[in-house]
């Protein structure tokens, strides 16, 4: 009897063992059902919407192609000078003035509570002659709105490391501060910096208000525009933008993920780094 209560409970709490890994599973499978229900059932709507024919009309629309490349350029240039200006500084702000984050955190924030309109009416006023003859001023203006997004990706990256020490060796190595930040610094952060690239391409391959008030013709206002004209045109153009925008984000992430394994981790990259340093000295 003693063996028979002692293997009843011992089998217990395998079942509630498996019950519970269970029903996680199931659950995680019907959200995953219902967000894709929610999210493509639109998708397929306006597809049959728009019809196949649509799709050849956007391509052969005057200022497709304009529009979109300008689009493109924007989003290519607001990124790297968001990186450039981004990158330094918060690393700077994390291993020289920690104090500081909170003050950062709080600027970096005012473009969500400060308006679209404001910004740009407000640069069309103060910028000069021949910034205001180039679209490349949106791409200014995008570095701003594009701020608090990759201020916190980059924020979330070095506070998952330990930066100060890393950079102590580096130092130690031999190599100077360039040298740390790209060598070192830089392959910790590819997850926080693809964050960040996506979240600036998304943003802006998608604005509308700044390129609209400043008269620039992008392919958000090329679709508003066209909208106009044709129901099914506009459609199937939002549905090329959605589809080029994904296809954009893809390939982002799948040359930062293969760019990362390439390099291996940190530690290897830190002896070279200060080996190399070194023997340049």
């Amino acid at each position: 009897m003693a063996a028979v209560a002692d293997t009843q409970v011992v089998k217990a709490p395998r079942r509630t063992a498996r019950q519970g890994t269970a029903r996680p599973a199931i659950w995680r499978w019907v959200v995953l059902l219902i967000a894709a229900v929610y999210f493509l059932v639109p998708l397929l709507v306006a597809f049959r919407f728009a019809g196949i024919k649509s799709f050849g009309s956007v391509i052969s629309q005057s200022g497709f192609t304009s529009s979109l490349g300008l689009s493109v350029r924007l989003a290519v240039v607001t990124t790297v000078i968001t990186i450039v200006l981004m990158l330094p500084t918060t690393v700077y702000v994390h291993l020289r003035l920690p104090r500081v984050r909170r003050l950062m955190e709080g600027i970096t924030i005012l473009p969500i509570v400060i308006p679209p309109v404001v910004l740009i009416v407000g640069v069309l006023q103060i910028a000069p002659g021949p910034l205001k003859g180039t679209p490349y001023l949106l791409a200014l203006e995008y570095v701003i709105l594009a701020m608090p997004f990759a201020y916190r990706s980059i924020d979330a990256g070095l506070r998952a490391m330990d930066l100060k020490t890393i950079v102590e060796a580096s130092n130690s190595l031999g190599a100077n501060w360039v040298n740390t930040l790209l060598r070192v610094v830089l392959p910790n952060l590819t997850t926080a910096l693809l964050s960040a690239v996506v979240l600036t391409v998304a943003l802006v391959l998608g604005e509308y208000t700044m390129a609209s008030l400043a008269l620039y013709q992008t392919f958000p206002v090329w679709i508003y525009v066209n909208s106009q004209y044709s129901g099914q045109i506009s459609v199937a153009a939002s549905l090329l933008s959605l589809f080029v925008t994904w296809l954009f984000l893809m390939a982002i992430t799948v040359a930062g993920t293969r760019r990362s394994r390439k390099k291996g981790g940190g530690a290897v990259t830190l002896f070279t780094a200060g080996r190399q340093e070194t023997r340049g000295n």
